[in-house]
């Protein structure tokens, strides 16, 4: 399918601004992180946003809470943001969060974990679960069934949710799903996805390859936390709900790791959107297939939520 025409739009307006690649730019692309905050469109009023610390294995890291407005009780859905493990922060998911918190009927746990490259890998990712744990100890206090907590995130967040997937189960954690939205899950930067998309769709392959490499330390590469695809044992994991972007770079991530969940015996539904590109989940100021992503989540999170 042709690249759609918002997206295309989207794109000629980040090229505008002429700004290198984070590969050059490095870490100093944290300084563009708060321009175009009302990027993901408007915010609802179906749930009630709050804000705490809780405290990780490192560091006490802010979190932001989502509680629908009507009663519970409630699901509960941990999230996790995207930003190649260095960029990004938790004021960028305010429309999409409302919006899953009150369509979900879920409470929604936002953690803004420590960012490579200061905080490598193991550290996001125990940031991550420490956010798991804390919804689970306060469940009750919060009135949501532990039998509908959910994890998620786009991007690196989608690694991290993987990877946090695959800890839950080796601690006996049972989740309810796991919502990987155009998910890092490997290191193979010569599939078709990081090929034919490595250019001139936003997300860079080169780009890809620098975020990696400041995320892992030598020696990670072969773990499944930090890398699920690379995962020996990818049998009873928590349903799992994967959308990817066809003109993505990681495209073939999501689409690789969708088989290889579903040939290990577990519950997959994935949708490619055709003529999407990495990213659009948060840019429904410009491109409106990212409301028939949220939506088509939503509707999958419901499918496996709701209570007969």
């Amino acid at each position: 399918m042709a690249l759609d025409p918002q997206a295309k739009a989207f794109l000629a307006y980040q090229g505008a601004l002429n700004l290198p690649d984070v590969s050059e730019l490095g870490i100093a692309a944290r300084f563009n992180g708060h321009e175009g905050i009302d990027m993901a469109g408007p915010i609802g009023d179906g749930a009630v946003i709050s804000h705490r610390f809780i405290t990780t294995p490192t560091a006490d890291v802010a979190v932001r809470i989502y509680t629908p407005k009507s009663p519970g009780p409630y699901g509960g859905f941990i999230y996790f943001h995207g930003g190649g493990w260095v960029l990004g922060h938790i004021d960028r998911n305010d429309a999409q969060l409302v919006d899953f918190a009150d369509r979900t009927h879920s409470i929604v746990l936002s953690v803004n974990y420590q960012k490579s490259l200061e905080h490598k890998f193991p550290i996001p990712h125990d940031d991550c679960y420490a956010g798991v744990q804390w919804l689970f100890a306060n469940a009750a206090n919060l009135n949501i069934d532990t039998a509908r907590i959910g994890v998620g995130g786009d991007s690196a967040g989608g690694n991290l949710a993987a990877g946090v997937a695959l800890r839950a189960r080796d601690q006996k954690v049972k989740l309810a799903y796991q919502l990987l939205i155009y998910p890092a899950t490997q290191l193979n930067f010569d599939t078709d996805s990081y090929l034919t998309n490595s250019e001139d769709f936003g997300l860079r392959r080169r780009g890809m390859i620098w975020f990696w490499s400041q995320y892992l330390n030598s020696g990670d590469e072969e773990n499944p936390y930090a890398v699920p695809g690379a995962a020996s044992d990818l049998s009873n994991l928590a349903p799992a709900i994967i959308s990817t972007a066809e003109f993505d770079v990681l495209r073939d991530d999501g689409l690789t790791y969708a088989a290889a969940l579903r040939a290990a015996g577990n519950k997959v539904t994935n949708k490619n959107f055709e003529g999407q590109i990495h990213g659009f989940i948060n840019h429904a100021k410009m491109i409106d297939a990212s409301y028939s992503l949220r939506s088509w989540i939503i509707n999958q999170v419901n499918a496996l939520i709701k209570k007969n």
